[in-house]
């Protein structure tokens, strides 16, 4: 039986870490370096195109985003060739797996292409507040496969860049100004007209309802125990949930103050 020779193991092993092992430690030191200067790089690009503001903030977010990965990919692949790994052999490999990762990213590449798809037409902007595919909340990155939201109440919704590619969306922050509508309702006792110009006043005297379009006050509905008032007012749309709320409150206020009954379900029980 032979014996091993491990005086000639040991110098294997030694001339392969004073050969290899070293290039394998100068590649690890170099990755984590070069990778945290890119990081550190490209957070001062984005710090600066924030601050110049030239360039969409949507675009120079996806842009910068898309380049620190490709940076990275580029690092890797010239520290695996520093250390001497056959990348043909790699190119193969990955050739010969190329149809069952393609199935397997299927998904993915759809998501990639809804995210070139999202910043070529633009629907939404970073910082828009939008609605899509059930959920709503303020656009806080675009991504390569999916869209950052962060909601009211603050949580963080990942949405797929395919979904929302063919999903209906809308954006609440396109427009410089909405239309907030409110019905209020009055018992049918109650003069309407009466109660029309109480609700069309605190409308023309609130400092946040735009003059024009004038403020809208009619009867919309005839309901079972009540008529029904509908309110339109423009506002910014910055100042869409200030001014609902003030008008709710004021009215309630103004009705009472003016002995104008909102009507509530009762029931009346006859006992015989």
């Amino acid at each position: 039986m032979d014996t091993i020779n491990w005086s000639e193991i040991w110098q294997t092993i030694v001339s392969w870490l004073t050969t290899t092992g070293v290039k394998v430690l100068i590649a690890i030191i170099l990755w984590i370096v070069l990778f945290k200067l890119t990081n550190l790089v490209f957070r001062g690009i984005s710090k600066r195109s924030e601050k110049r503001g030239k360039m969409d903030k949507t675009l120079s977010h996806s842009l910068i985003y898309i380049g620190r990965i490709v940076v990275k990919m580029l690092i890797v692949a010239g520290l695996v060739g520093y250390v001497g790994i056959d990348t043909s052999g790699i190119a193969a490999l990955l050739a010969s797996l190329g149809v069952g990762a393609g199935l397997a990213v299927n998904g993915t590449l759809s998501n990639f292409a809804g995210g070139m798809l999202l910043l070529v037409t633009r629907p939404f902007r970073v910082d828009d507040y939008i609605e899509a595919a059930g959920y709503s909340g303020t656009v806080e990155e675009i991504m390569i496969v999916n869209t950052k939201l962060r909601t009211p109440d603050n949580k963080v919704i990942y949405i797929p860049n395919g979904t929302l590619s063919t999903t209906s969306i809308v954006n609440y922050s396109l427009k410089d100004t909405r239309r907030l509508e409110i019905v209020f309702s009055i018992a049918y006792k109650e003069d309407f007209e009466k109660a029309k110009s109480i609700v069309k006043k605190i409308c023309l005297e609130h400092p946040l309802v735009l003059s024009e379009p004038e403020p809208f006050v009619r009867v919309s509905k005839h309901n079972e125990s009540s008529i029904d008032l509908t309110t339109r007012v423009w506002v910014n749309k910055g100042d869409y949930w200030t001014v609902n709320f003030d008008l709710l409150e004021a009215v309630k206020k103004a009705f009472d103050e003016n002995d104008v009954e909102i009507p509530f379900p009762q029931v009346d029980v006859h006992m015989k």
